[in-house]
């Protein structure tokens, strides 16, 4: 049996607040295999973002882990000196952030900061060495005269460019986990196709497992071999992306599936689900997800008792009271979906 790469068991992240600590991550538990892509989906909000931050170590003074265990090649990450985290950070287990531009120092030049990420696990190049890996990391990433590019200020390269270089610097010393953090925000349609090729590519030559955050369903239909779909710091399905797309036991996952835009007759009005996601502080009781849910007015159970995540099958598992109705509800709303459409073109 092929043994994780990472396994992150119950995990609680709560941040302090004047009113008590608040719980952003509430008991999530998943595994990641050898060369596999792994999507963290949902909303923004959902604790996707929290958790990958508390994988890293990466977690702001004000956080903090109370309960659960997060295995690295089957050591404790909370259990392990700053030295040992450090040494892994950046060689064995790295991350591409949101924003480049926020993520990178505006005063440093492009090449000089790559080579900073190179020159804190490699004392032993020299200068020069050091200077040709920037090099060849830039154009492992598809930039072309990146020997005169890595002189570059981040403001002088465009968004996707950044990006490019964020996944240069992530992937310096072939890490073995990839952590991506919505790689493509904020990027238009052509260059989000562009940077997905980049770490498509980036990754078949390392081998390296991808751990992708994301709230856009089309890209995790492209990338993902497995999904673990979280709302308001819960995870409420998780699956093969086959599971997920063909078959979804959860209300909220079924809404982030027909809010993906497409063509033909369905996209003449883009789906929105209704409402907005609550914050950790004033999540209601029950399951989070009930304000917003259609499926949930069936019942009183949906409002006081918040579902527990069970497994569906040998590959997936829903946190739903009625995750075994979900399929025909899905076919009674698409039916209504219809029947709106067909009155609005009357």
């Amino acid at each position: 049996m092929v043994e994780p790469i990472l396994e992150v068991n119950n995990l609680v992240v709560e941040f302090d607040s004047p009113s008590g600590p608040v719980r952003a991550v509430d008991g999530v538990t998943f595994m990641v295999f050898p060369d596999e892509v792994f999507c963290l989906v949902g909303e923004s909000g959902s604790g996707k973002s929290v958790t990958m931050l508390a994988v890293m170590g990466l977690l702001p003074p004000n956080a903090r882990i109370t309960e659960g265990e997060i295995l690295f090649k089957g050591e404790d990450i909370r259990k392990m000196p700053i030295e040992q985290l450090n040494h892994i950070r950046g060689r064995e287990l790295a991350m591409v952030f949101q924003d480049p531009m926020t993520s990178m120092n505006p005063v440093r030049r492009i090449g000089s900061q790559i080579a900073e990420m190179i020159r804190l696990h490699r004392r032993d190049l020299s200068k020069g060495q050091i200077a040709a890996r920037v090099v060849e990391l830039l154009e492992g990433v598809g930039v072309k005269d990146a020997a005169e590019r890595a002189r570059s200020y981040p403001h002088q390269w465009s968004g996707g460019m950044r990006q490019r270089a964020m996944i240069a610097m992530a992937m310096a010393h072939e890490p073995d986990l990839l952590i991506a953090d919505e790689p493509t925000t904020a990027l238009d349609v052509t260059i989000q196709a562009q940077v997905m090729n980049v770490l498509s590519d980036v990754r078949a030559k390392s081998q390296a497992s991808m751990i992708m955050i994301t709230h856009d369903m089309g890209l995790v239909a492209q990338v993902a071999d497995r999904v673990v779909v979280m709302y308001s710091g819960r995870m409420v399905e998780s699956g093969t992306v086959f599971d997920v797309f063909d078959h979804p036991r959860h209300p909220y996952t079924v809404g982030l599936l027909a809010s993906v835009l497409t063509n033909g007759p369905a996209a003449e009005r883009a789906y929105a689900i209704p409402g907005t996601p609550p914050t950790p502080a004033d999540r209601p009781s029950g399951c989070a997800f009930n304000p917003r849910c259609s499926l949930a007015g069936r019942s009183d159970l949906c409002r006081s008792e918040a579902p527990l995540l069970i497994a569906l099958g040998p590959t997936q598992s829903s946190a739903c009271h009625f995750a075994d109705e979900v399929s025909a509800w899905i076919s009674s709303e698409e039916q209504l979906r219809e029947v709106e459409r067909e009155a609005a073109n009357a």
